[in-house]
């Protein structure tokens, strides 16, 4: 079985707590943690890609909304990769190792539905941008129109 563009987002379309290679790879017979971790390294997944998965997916509502918000993706171990720096989570209400990733949601909340629809890694270190500037950068020029 070939590993997809099309497999990977609906992995992360549909999880909800794990986004870890080898959860994905214990859902998928025939594809190993190393499959997964190769197709990724030679893949560019940009937030446009995420919007084209989705847009077809919204149920678009008068009251919805979109939400912003910033997590950190704990990396402990992996002080080697390039956007992993330490960084306040306030899931850990701490510091920790991890990847920051700044999220746009949109929010139907009478069906009780939301979807990711656009995203940027947060590394100041190599783009000089705060959290907020990749908001305004995802209003003002991301992929996602604007639902209001």
């Amino acid at each position: 079985m070939k590993f997809t563009k099309l497999n990977y987002c609906q992995y992360l379309l549909s999880s909800q707590i794990n986004y870890t290679l080898t959860n994905l790879a214990a859902h998928l017979e025939q594809i190993s943690h190393d499959k997964i971790n190769r197709y990724l390294k030679n893949e560019k997944l940009t937030p446009r890609i995420l919007w084209d998965n989705v847009k077809d997916l919204i149920e678009i509502n008068e009251h919805a909304y979109l939400v912003f918000d910033d997590t950190v993706i704990d990396k402990q171990y992996a002080i080697e990769i390039e956007p992993s720096q330490r960084q306040y989570s306030g899931n850990e209400h701490g510091v920790i190792q991890g990847i920051g990733l700044v999220n746009c949601i949109y929010v139907n909340h009478e069906i009780g539905k939301f979807w990711v629809v656009d995203y940027r890694i947060y590394d100041p270190d190599r783009d000089g941008k705060t959290k907020i500037d990749h908001v305004m950068e995802m209003l003002q020029n991301g992929s996602i129109p604007l639902f209001i």
